[in-house]
């Protein structure tokens, strides 16, 4: 059996686009980008480095997502019309079955780790 390795962050990969589907896009022009750096065998757990620029779109999660938010602002706000704003430093939960906006108010990196169960 071979030792796992060590998804180390300060390893530098390029970021790959991740497009939001157009019918999806409220305002702005996003145009996020994910840097993954880590999936597991089963490919139901992925971590890494995630980017936007302004902007607003329609989610509906169902994965599970921790955030670290290292820059930037982001609101979320779910079907309630509850809103919640994330600063730098900050950290949160998406649990799956959330459903409502993603709203990127400045520019923002954040670390992320994602499960989804399979089948």
């Amino acid at each position: 059996m071979t030792t796992p390795r060590i998804a180390d962050f300060r390893d530098a990969p390029v970021p790959v686009d991740s497009p939001i589907d157009p019918a999806k896009l409220i305002a702005g022009e996003p145009h996020p980008t994910v840097d993954n750096r880590y999936s597991d065998a089963s490919q139901q757990f992925h971590c890494g480095i995630w980017t936007s620029r302004p902007g607003k779109w329609r989610v509906s999660y169902a994965e599970h997502e921790f955030c670290h938010l290292l820059a930037g602002r982001v609101r979320l706000t779910g079907e309630d019309g509850r809103a919640v704003e994330f600063g730098p430093g900050d950290a949160f939960v998406v649990p799956s079955g959330f459903t409502g906006t993603w709203e990127t108010l400045e520019a923002a990196r954040k670390y992320y780790a994602i499960f989804e169960r399979s089948g």
